[in-house]
């Protein structure tokens, strides 16, 4: 799997789409995936920052010289992109293009998903894939919102940071955890969900967003025994519904890296020009966090 740099035509904006000079864009796993199964020409991206050279005829969003994030539904890996201003939000001065760039869907999958356990202070939350891009926003998000957090990771290496970012616990075996956790952020799959049924409380939620170890799950009836109410909730990010906008959400984001409450993790940023060693990376495994591409 590669891509190449080439030149296309300028983006031709909507009423509602402002266009954006893109100054950098974030890596998901997922769009990897995409990559092999789209046709040829077919341009990936949903997670960009940069500042707003056109404003939307109609009048909405940003003008021009604003600096902002913002999520596309694809297309983003460019110069410039022609954004629906519901999907932009404003960043301040002391927040990079970088750390706005990883908030569209790592940050938003982790906030949205964090919400179907509100309200969260006092809980017991265990995270999965924590120390992955969704995973360590949703371990500082939920323990800013007052929750006792446990993060799974593979290995100590790739768990370094969690306990700075507010978790209490840090744990390589699922399996070993007494339970029971009032929510439970699940993205690995196998016996990684297999175990989150078996930890789950009494009236308690797992949220299941992804299946990175890509293999099944084997769950029954009896594995609820004493779970009485417990769920199992698919959350797709993309369909976790408005209002708020994603706009909004993306602004609450930003705002909270502004006031030094919500810290990206970017464990590895290299110039576009070098996207497939990215994406080598990436793909195994070698990255604590998000990939940031900086458009040069």
């Amino acid at each position: 799997m590669a891509v190449d740099l080439v030149d296309v035509p300028e983006p031709e904006p909507g009423p509602s789409e402002a266009i954006v000079e893109i100054a950098a864009v974030a890596i998901n796993r997922g769009e990897l995936r995409l990559l092999k199964a789209r046709p040829q020409g077919w341009r990936p991206g949903q997670d960009v920052a940069g500042v707003v050279v056109v404003r939307a005829s109609d009048g909405s969003g940003p003008g021009p010289g604003t600096r902002v994030v913002a999520w596309p539904e694809q297309g983003g890996w460019a110069q410039r992109v022609a954004l629906p201003t519901s999907h932009i939000a404003p960043i301040g001065d002391e927040v990079s293009f970088s750390q706005a760039a990883t908030l569209p869907i790592a940050g938003m999958t982790a906030l949205r998903a964090l919400r179907l356990g509100d309200p969260l202070v006092g809980k017991r939350v265990l995270i999965s894939g924590a120390s992955g891009g969704v995973g360590r926003f949703a371990v500082e998000l939920a323990a800013g919102a007052g929750a006792i957090v446990t993060g799974v990771a593979r290995d100590a290496e790739r768990a370094a940071g969690l306990r700075e970012l507010g978790a209490t616990d840090v744990t390589f075996d699922p399996n070993q955890l007494g339970g029971p956790f009032d929510l439970i952020l699940e993205s690995t799959g196998g016996h990684s969900l297999e175990a989150a049924v078996r930890l789950v409380a009494p009236g308690g939620r797992v949220v299941v967003f992804g299946n990175s170890s890509d293999t099944p799950s084997q769950i029954s009836f009896a594995d609820f025994r004493g779970r009485a109410g417990a769920q199992i909730v698919a959350f797709f990010v993309y369909e976790s519904g408005e209002p708020p906008t994603f706009g909004d959400d993306l602004r609450l984001l930003a705002d909270l890296i502004a006031d030094d409450k919500l810290h990206p993790s970017i464990g590895l940023e290299k110039s576009w020009t070098e996207a497939n060693s990215v994406f080598e990376a990436l793909a195994g495994r070698q990255v604590n966090g998000k990939a940031v591409l900086i458009v040069d």
